[in-house]
């Protein structure tokens, strides 16, 4: 089917970092209308927002068909209530690290789904199809009226009359049914390619056969005979102008054919949507699978996750990094029973760490990799409020939007599952005081029981307050030679120097500024000391 060459070229593809232009309105199509119920978490938007996890599945992304890529997003997305998923994974990867011929052959059937129309082939089994209209049981006797007609006009010219009229009638029903044909035009074909991928990959005898995959592959062969019509039809459509095309339109156009076939098929395809999504997650979790493990092998380093028991309030993560910063710093860190309060200059690493933390939890619980040398942590379901942002079509302010969002945390936090919760800069929205009250209260309460909260803040009061259960971490920079270094490795303890008066500074705000600034900082610091 491809040549040596081909076959280097795709297998040299699956390997480097993608360069095409990514639909996610397209991309993300199965995994809005699946199933979300059987998972112990569905990612939100604002948490898929908050830790940039677009940018992040376009770098994981080494998936060689659409249907492979719509999968990958959908796992990203989903984090399952066992291990069963993990463990078809490892074992896919595992067969594929075995015996790289089977590897190439996978990929060349899988790059057979390549093509953008194949992102539709999940809204054959998701979507509801396009019913008949009311007077559908006209078409057939126009049909068959039109046959009979032209017979009897070889034989009695004066039947021309009639037929002229009733092709003058079929031809607006023929294009009226075009809106319908172009939606299947492309899903259909495609379908009938992914149903010959799954088949030629059970050839192979390399992977679970299970009964219901062959079965759907043989339901599907049933309905090849009538869907081989949409296949042509697509072909048609790139031969437009060409005299067989229009031969074939005109034919089709008597008789009615389109709209006939369309719905006959459409109806044998509404008795096989379960079998239909069987073949796409089979051939998505082998697209996944190689996904992973092509990913993996392009990272500077990574690990398996290890999982505690969820009772136990025990995360660690050495040398754990942020995947989308080219050359990251990493650190590591170890709470048990606490959680982590993190401080320091804005651009310090604060937030870029805290991301990272969000990440690594979700990709571990995903995709069963990590970023990070070790990382150990229970089973955790993860919520985030680090991009918060006025909602002027609502006219909610910056502080309300805050609110509503913390408050579903703290909704969360007493559901018995274990939370991570990451934050950034809690109610920034109002005054020092009360955000230092308010922020303390809600941290606390976060915390308790299994949940791990990660917060970083600029009020270094809240470490005051919160030393008995929140480890207290801090990121500095130096100022020398009028210049500001960051080396965005995380420390312990709470910050005890700062610089923002010193930054200013060095950005020549004009002296006045800066003397009274400086002033006014150390009158606070003692009005505070005596307090």
């Amino acid at each position: 089917m491809f040549r040596s060459k081909e076959k280097a070229l795709i297998l040299k593809n699956c390997h480097q970092q993608k360069t095409d232009t990514f639909y996610f309105g397209k991309i993300e199509r199965y995994f809005l209308k699946s199933d979300k119920v059987s998972y112990k978490q569905v990612i939100s938007v604002k948490t898929f927002q908050d830790l940039d996890l677009d940018e992040i599945f376009m770098l994981a992304d080494r998936t060689i068909s659409r249907v492979g890529q719509q999968f990958l997003y959908h796992v990203l997305r989903t984090i399952p209530k066992d291990e069963t998923r993990t463990a078809r994974f490892e074992s896919l990867k595992e067969t594929f690290r075995a015996d790289a011929a089977l590897k190439q052959t996978t990929l060349n059937e899988l790059y057979r789904l390549r093509k953008p129309e194949a992102y539709y082939i999940a809204s054959l089994f998701q979507e509801e199809h396009i019913q008949k209209p009311k007077w559908y049981r006209l078409i057939p006797v126009l049909s068959v009226l039109s046959f009979c007609t032209v017979l009897l006009t070889v034989f009695y010219p004066q039947f021309l009359f009639l037929l002229l009229i009733l092709v003058a009638g079929n031809f607006i029903i023929h294009y009226w049914n075009k809106n319908n044909l172009y939606q299947y035009a492309g899903s259909i074909p495609q379908l009938l390619t992914l149903n010959q991928v799954v088949k030629n990959l059970l050839k192979t005898n390399a992977f679970p056969q299970t009964e219901n995959v062959k079965e759907a592959t043989r339901c599907l062969d049933g309905l090849g005979k009538h869907m081989r019509f949409f296949t042509v039809e697509a072909k048609m459509q790139g031969e437009l102008g060409q005299l067989s095309e229009a031969i074939s339109e005109l034919i089709k156009a008597m008789f009615l054919l389109e709209p006939i076939m369309l719905f006959h098929v459409l109806q044998k395809l509404e008795k096989h949507r379960t079998q239909m999504e069987t073949l796409f997650i089979f051939a998505g979790e082998i697209d996944t699978a190689l996904s992973i493990d092509t990913f993996g092998s392009s990272l500077p380093y990574f690990c398996k996750p290890e999982f505690t028991q969820d009772a136990e309030k025990y995360l660690s993560a050495a040398e754990l990094y942020h995947p989308l910063i080219p050359d990251a710093v990493a650190n590591s860190i170890i709470l048990e029973n606490q959680s982590a309060l993190l401080t320091g200059s804005n651009m310090s690493g604060k937030t870029t760490f805290i991301r990272a933390i969000g990440i690594n939890a979700i990709f571990a619980q995903t995709l069963n990799i990590c970023f990070a040398r070790e990382f150990r942590l229970p089973r955790l379901k993860i919520f985030s409020a680090i991009r918060i942002s006025d909602d002027l079509l609502s006219e909610k302010s910056y502080y309300f939007e805050e609110v509503n969002t913390i408050k579903q945390m703290l909704e969360e936090s007493r559901t018995g599952y274990p939370n991570l919760f990451l934050l950034d800069e809690l109610f920034k929205g109002t005054n020092t005081f009360e955000r230092i009250a308010a922020g303390k209260s809600v941290l606390s309460y976060l915390s308790k029981e299994a949940n791990f909260v990660f917060i970083s803040t600029h009020d270094l009061e809240l470490a005051d307050y919160l030393q008995e259960t929140y480890n207290l971490y801090h990121f500095t920079e130096t100022v020398a030679n009028g210049t500001i270094l960051f080396d965005y490795k995380i420390k312990t303890g709470r910050l005890k120097t700062t610089n923002a008066i010193r930054i200013l500074e060095l950005n020549n705000y004009p002296a006045e500024i800066i003397e009274e600034a400086k002033m006014l900082a150390e009158t606070m610091r003692t009005v505070q000391a005596l307090n």
